[in-house]
């Protein structure tokens, strides 16, 4: 599995927790990161931060072929 899939499907794994805290706790692990802030609230790095999350899912589903 190439450098890249790996780390996208960690990063994916680290955003899929981020909503299970959501869920469960109320809780945005990626804007407390990001600044401490309230759930809900971004800036610029937690824009950053979501955003990698996003492509690293999508990166993520091309590591699916190799598995099967």
């Amino acid at each position: 599995m190439e450098v890249v899939q790996i780390v996208a499907i960690v990063l994916a794994a680290v955003g899929a927790l981020n909503w299970g805290l959501v869920a469960l706790a109320r809780f945005d692990l990626v804007a407390f990161i990001a600044g401490g802030m309230k759930f809900g609230e971004v800036n610029a790095i937690s824009r950053v931060l979501y955003l990698l999350v996003a492509v690293a899912g999508v990166v993520s589903l091309t590591a699916i072929p190799q598995l099967t």
